[in-house]
C-alpha cells in the first residue's frame, strides 16, 4: 500500500478537540461547549424562505453555473459589499463574488504569482485562523506569521513586517481575540504597504458583528491610497445567523488584485450556489432587524462570560471588539496543579469539568455560540473547582 505523499503531522486541532470531548462524554461528564466557533441554530427565517423561493425558481440562470459572475442574482457582489459599505462609486474597485472566504484564501498566493516567483506572505496566524497558513505551506510558499501578542493588542507592528514580503493576508475583526482593526492603524498600514509594493488582504468575516465603532474595515480607508494593492473578503456565514454552510460572500478590492483573483478563480472554481445568495440578498434587505438582533446576542453574552471568567481569576488576553470570541491567557496553575502549556489546561478542564474551549498557546479561547445564560451555574461551579491561577 503506498504512502501518504503530505507532509508529516497536521492533525486537525478541532478534531484533537472533538476526540477528547468525546471520550469525557464517555465517562459521564457533562460538556459546557464554549469551543464552538459558528453561529447556533439556522439562519435567519427571512433568508430561508427568500432561498426557498428562489430554489424553486424555474429560469436557468438560478441553477446554472455562476462562475466569477452571479446571473441568477445580478449584481449580488456589489450589492452585498454596498450593505457593509458606504458606496464606493467615486473610487476604482471591482467586485467578486465568492463561495465563502475559506476556499479563496488558497487563491491569494496564487494570484500573486507564487508559482512563477519566490513569494512571501505575512499572516495572523499565530494566534489567529490557521487556513492562511495551511494554504501556504501546501503550496510551498514562505510565509511570515506577524507577531501578535497582548502587549500589542493582536494588531501587528508596521515594524515587523519584512522586506520580502510580497502580500499580507490578515483577519481583522480577529479569530481568536476579537480584536479590530481602526482607521488610523490601517491607514499607517496601507502607507507602508503603497511605498513598499506590498498587497494586503483582509479577511473581514466578523466585520458584521462589530461590537464598537472603532471596528473599520480595509475598504474604507484604501480609497485615500490610489496605489494600494488590496482585496477584502465579507461573509454572509455569520451576518444571517449561522449561514456557515451556505458558503455566500463577496469580494472588493482594487482592480489590479481582484482581477489577478479572478483569473485564479474563474479556472478553478464554477461560483456559488445562487438560491442562497437570493435568500441572502433578501435578508440583508429586508432583515435588518434580524441581522442586528444576531449582532446584540453575542454582545451580550461575551459580557456575561468575561464577567464570570474574571470573577473566577482568569485574565483576558484582550477586549474583544467583534465576533463571538473571548481569549485568555493560559493560567500557570489549575485544580492545585503546574498547567504546562494551553493545551494541557484546555484538555485538564475538559477531563475534569467537562470545560471545552479551544487552545491557541499561550492563549485559550471560548466562544459564546452556545447559551451562556443556561451554563452559568455549571460554568460557576467548574471554575470554583478548578482554581485557577497566575
Amino acid at each position: 500500500m503506498g504512502k501518504s505523499r503530505l507532509p508529516t503531522g497536521g492533525t486537525n486541532l478541532f478534531q484533537m478537540i472533538k476526540a477528547k470531548s468525546a471520550e469525557a462524554e464517555a465517562k459521564g461528564i457533562k460538556l459546557l461547549k464554549l469551543s464552538i466557533g459558528q453561529p447556533s441554530g439556522p439562519a435567519l427565517l427571512s433568508a430561508r424562505r427568500a432561498a426557498a423561493v428562489a430554489i424553486m425558481n424555474e429560469k436557468e440562470s438560478m441553477h446554472e453555473y455562476q462562475d466569477n459572475g452571479s446571473p441568477g442574482v445580478p449584481d449580488f457582489a456589489k450589492r452585498f459589499i454596498q450593505f457593509h459599505l458606504p458606496s464606493l462609486d467615486h473610487v476604482a474597485v471591482d467586485y467578486l463574488p465568492i463561495p465563502g472566504i475559506k476556499p479563496i484564501l488558497g487563491l491569494v498566493p496564487l494570484a500573486c504569482g507564487c508559482r512563477q516567483q519566490a513569494v512571501k506572505v505575512a499572516t495572523t496566524t499565530n494566534p489567529g485562523y490557521p487556513t492562511p497558513r495551511d494554504w501556504c505551506g501546501y503550496l510551498g510558499v514562505k510565509i511570515q506569521e506577524l507577531p501578535l501578542t497582548v502587549e500589542n493588542a493582536f494588531r501587528f507592528s508596521l515594524d515587523d513586517i519584512e522586506g520580502d514580503v510580497a502580500v499580507i493576508m490578515m483577519n481583522y475583526p480577529h479569530n481568536p481575540s476579537g480584536q479590530v482593526a481602526t482607521r488610523e492603524w490601517l491607514e499607517e498600514l496601507c502607507d507602508l504597504c503603497v511605498a513598499k509594493g506590498i498587497r494586503i488582504f483582509n479577511d473581514a468575516a466578523y466585520i458584521a458583528l462589530s461590537h464598537t465603532e472603532e471596528s473599520v474595515t480595509l475598504a474604507r480607508v484604501a480609497d485615500k491610497f490610489p496605489g494600494l494593492s488590496w482585496a477584502e473578503a465579507y461573509s454572509a456565514s455569520k451576518l444571517i445567523g449561522n449561514g456557515t454552510g451556505w458558503r455566500i460572500g463577496a469580494i472588493v478590492g482594487s482592480p489590479d488584485f481582484v482581477a489577478d483573483l479572478k483569473t485564479v478563480k474563474g479556472n478553478t472554481d464554477s461560483g456559488f450556489v445562487a438560491p442562497m445568495a437570493a435568500g441572502v440578498l433578501v435578508a440583508i434587505i429586508e432583515d435588518k432587524e434580524g441581522i442586528s438582533r444576531c449582532r446584540e446576542i453575542y454582545g451580550h453574552r461575551m459580557k456575561i462570560l468575561i464577567n464570570l471568567l474574571s470573577v473566577q481569576g482568569m485574565q483576558l488576553a484582550v477586549q474583544p471588539g467583534a465576533g463571538f470570541f473571548t481569549l485568555w491567557k493560559t493560567p500557570k496553575t489549575a485544580f492545585g496543579e503546574t498547567v504546562q502549556d494551553a493545551q494541557h489546561f484546555n484538555f485538564t478542564m475538559i477531563e475534569r469539568v467537562g470545560v471545552v474551549g479551544v487552545h491557541f498557546h499561550p492563549y485559550i479561547r471560548y466562544a459564546v455560540c452556545s447559551d451562556i445564560e443556561a451554563m452559568l451555574h455549571d460554568l460557576n461551579a467548574a471554575f470554583q473547582k478548578a482554581k485557577v491561577s497566575y
